[in-house]
């Protein structure tokens, strides 16, 4: 596959309302299958946002909040991929489920949890990562925090991700932070990052949306503002084969002086 559209999913999470977010996805998925989307990733948490006081309750709806996604996804010949609670022998997990045409095909738990804001007080942190094979390509999968952690990012490359997912929450104070990380886990990697953040104020917080889609050589393909909207571009393969044939940064890396990835 040379060429692929793809699309990130920026919206005003309802803080706890499912139905309601549930709605606003399945609408925006809509939307971008209409502009000949094949990929499509929603922001972090998007069925709930964080919300803690409620969220073994909100945890326990994953499963039929999945249940409609993959409806969807089927109908609409789509892979997504977004972030939910996920309730597992009383523990809660921040999970991005990848759905490939209505069967979920994998899942991952987020590795770093924010401790600035609690959330290692509320949720447990993964132990693995996850790259998967999909029928539009390779995917690597992170969510928010990771992105300030490279070493994730480069084993991604290492295997054999072409596109990055990134289901966020990243708040408005940080919004440089999140810009530069984006460029520079997609340009040190060679790959595609698609980026999708939420936008609004939930509680105290701010958010800062800037949901995008990015090449392996850094250009900012779509950049989303601060309101609900979906960002849609065509992604270029060609490009990046012929971009780390060009600097091949994989293959000279010196792991034998400062390790493994």
């Amino acid at each position: 596959m040379k060429h692929l559209i793809c699309a990130s999913i920026q919206f005003n999470i309802s803080l706890g309302y499912i139905d309601a977010n549930l709605d606003t996805a399945t609408a925006a998925l809509q939307r971008v299958a209409q502009q000949g989307a094949r990929l499509a990733v929603l922001p972090e948490m998007w069925s709930c946002g964080y919300d803690y006081r409620n969220l073994t309750e909100l945890a326990k709806e994953t499963p039929r909040v999945l249940e409609e996604m993959q409806k969807e996804c089927l109908k609409l010949d789509l892979v997504t991929v977004g972030s939910l609670p996920e309730l597992e022998d009383d523990r809660i997990y921040n999970t991005a489920y990848v759905i490939d045409k209505g069967e979920i095909v994998g899942s991952y738990r987020k590795l770093h949890l924010f401790s600035t804001m609690h959330e290692d007080r509320f949720l447990s942190s993964g132990d693995h990562s996850l790259v998967i094979d999909t029928s539009i390509g390779r995917l690597g999968i992170a969510i928010c925090y990771d992105l300030r952690f490279p070493e994730l990012f480069r084993k991604l490359a290492l295997a054999g991700a072409e596109i990055i997912c990134i289901p966020a929450e990243w708040p408005k104070p940080r919004q440089e932070h999140w810009k530069t990380l984006l460029r520079a886990r997609a340009i040190e990697n060679q790959l595609f990052v698609i980026a999708a953040n939420c936008c609004g104020i939930q509680g105290k917080l701010d958010f800062t949306g800037l949901s995008q889609l990015i090449s392996p050589l850094g250009d900012v393909l779509q950049i989303a503002a601060e309101e609900n909207i979906e960002l849609v571009a065509k992604l270029d393969f060609s490009e990046m084969e012929s971009y780390r044939k060009k600097i091949d940064i994989l293959n000279d890396r010196r792991a034998d002086v400062y390790g493994t990835p």
